[in-house]
């Protein structure tokens, strides 16, 4: 047997009030693709940025090709041969491919040869980048692949991949797969971590499970079905989400010719929307990232004003109003970006409650804060969708990434509202948190209000939507009942293949 390249033994490591890791060993081999699952707060993130030297273990050891390893730092861990492409990319969209590349590189060559780099290396992986353009210009997937190729022009033996295929369409996502396919025969070891259980018996020879920051189990995803795998992640039986579904009411809101142009540098401008929502129904919208997803949130919610006439809900003109007025009248949208946008950072759980639930849940009388108030719907919150947290005088910021969007999906929810827009609402959440989220999304279309779902998990919509469209470069398709629409169909609808007539961008 050959040495592993990537050995852990032990590896331990505690936070106040919480062990994030406990005794955690297992091993990579060299030219294998590990897949690392877990739900949320089963301590993932804690063990891959002890593996990149971002955080350093109270007990136990590594060892990399047989020899100690201890990165201090990531730059130390990339001397090493360890590479590492994070779920939130870090480019900046004012600059080129090339000079973005270069900011992640210690001793970067002169621009021209790091470009000719670029065109060889992204040629040679089957993943085509021009090095001078914008990156702010690119498409999502497009941005992924400047994270990987400045991590291949480090020439790792260990490429660690957070959520890779978040933002993919289901064409990007096979042309992933092949690059790494690739990797693999060239002996690279890839640690792979995705809430995509179907994505990880395609792509990976063995997994590890943790839960709780402890090992639970290993198995060979492409003989352990996916089911069998989220149940090894979350100790429990899994319930599919469910609905009577099928019955709807009138039309609650309705977009006419939605145009608005791109309000910030390398946004998306909203062309000639027409839509209905009809009470009781869900609308999945799917989309490539960058496409006006965001930009269509903002507009809905009151966060982007628009021309008069082209948002009515219940009738009513609202294209002027602002969030405030929009949630009272029970118009609630729930963004797609946790921290700094849906929550603040530094705020508490209880804060953060009344943020946003001020105007439906009477926190706010007379111009005084009802804390009590506030503290009792932030725990109802916790408590309903199973917030991992010490408590509501929790900051924002120590929550999980998962567990902030079970609190700020939540949060909306048990508002009752009467139209909810929400923008990717279980993304970066384990199988059970996902499940949640979704049943209790079905069951307030079930109790009669309209749902806006706007994803990129295209098996997320396909299970809880009634009717699907695409949303292509600001221009969104005319909506499909969700039944009878296949994956080949709904990829080519998100590529813009469908029939869009151009429209002036009204300023």
């Amino acid at each position: 047997m050959s040495t592993p390249l990537l050995q852990l033994s032990g590896l331990t490591k505690a936070y106040p009030g919480v062990v994030a890791n406990a005794d955690v060993s297992f091993d990579i081999a060299k030219g294998e693709v590990h897949a690392l699952l877990g739900e949320n707060g089963a301590g993932k993130s804690t063990l891959v940025k002890t593996i990149y030297g971002l955080v350093q273990p109270d007990a136990g050891t590594m060892r990399l090709d047989g020899a100690p390893f201890a990165p201090a730092e990531p730059r130390a861990a990339r001397a090493s041969g360890v590479a590492m492409v994070f779920q939130h990319f870090s480019l900046f969209d004012a600059m080129s491919v090339a000079e973005n590349v270069a900011l992640g590189m210690e001793n970067p060559p002169a621009l021209n040869r790091l470009a000719a780099q670029i065109r060889e290396v992204s040629q040679s992986y089957g993943l085509p980048l021009d090095p001078d353009r914008i990156v702010g210009d690119l498409s999502a997937g497009e941005r992924q692949r400047v994270e990987i190729i400045r991590c291949l022009l480090q020439e790792p033996r260990l490429l660690i991949m957070d959520e890779p295929t978040s933002v993919l369409t289901p064409q990007e996502v096979a042309i992933l797969f092949e690059t790494l396919r690739k990797l693999r025969e060239e002996g690279v070891s890839i640690l792979y971590i995705s809430h995509k259980l179907e994505e990880i018996r395609t792509i990976c020879d063995s997994a590890t499970i943790l839960r709780h920051g402890k090992v639970v189990g290993k198995c060979d995803p492409k003989t352990t079905a996916a089911r069998d795998m989220a149940e090894q992640m979350v100790g429990a039986t899994l319930s599919t989400p469910s609905r009577a579904g099928g019955r709807t009411g009138d039309v609650v809101l309705e977009l006419a010719g939605l145009s608005a142009p791109a309000p910030r540098a390398f946004g998306t401008a909203l062309h000639a929307i027409d839509l209905e929502l009809r009470a009781g129904e869900v609308l999945g919208i799917g989309g490539v990232a960058g496409n006006g997803q965001d930009e269509l949130a903002m507009a809905l919610s009151g966060e982007m004003h628009v021309a008069p006439g082209m948002i009515r809900f219940k009738g009513r003109e609202i294209g002027r109003e602002g969030v405030t007025a929009r949630r009272r009248m029970g118009l609630l949208c729930a963004p797609e970006e946790r921290m700094g946008h849906a929550a603040a950072p530094d705020m508490s759980l209880t804060e953060n409650a009344l943020l946003t639930a001020g105007p439906r849940e009477d926190l706010v009388r007379h111009g005084f804060l009802r804390w009590g108030r506030a503290r009792g719907f932030a725990e109802r919150v916790i408590e309903r969708f199973d917030v991992r947290t010490p408590g509501p005088g929790t900051a924002a910021r120590a929550l999980s990434g998962g567990n902030l969007q079970k609190f700020v999906i939540g949060r909306e929810i048990l508002q009752r509202p009467e139209v909810l827009v929400v923008n990717q609402p279980t993304w970066g959440v384990d199988a059970a948190a996902a499940a949640t989220i979704r049943q209790a999304l079905l069951d307030l279309a079930e109790a009669g209000a309209a749902l806006i779902v706007i994803s990129q998990d295209l098996d997320e919509l396909m299970e809880i939507s009634d009717r699907f469209a695409a949303l292509n470069a600001g221009r969104l398709s005319a909506p499909r009942p969700m039944a009878g629409l296949g994956i080949d169909e709904i990829g080519m609808m998100l590529g813009g293949a469908h029939d869009m007539a151009p429209a002036q961008v009204e300023g």
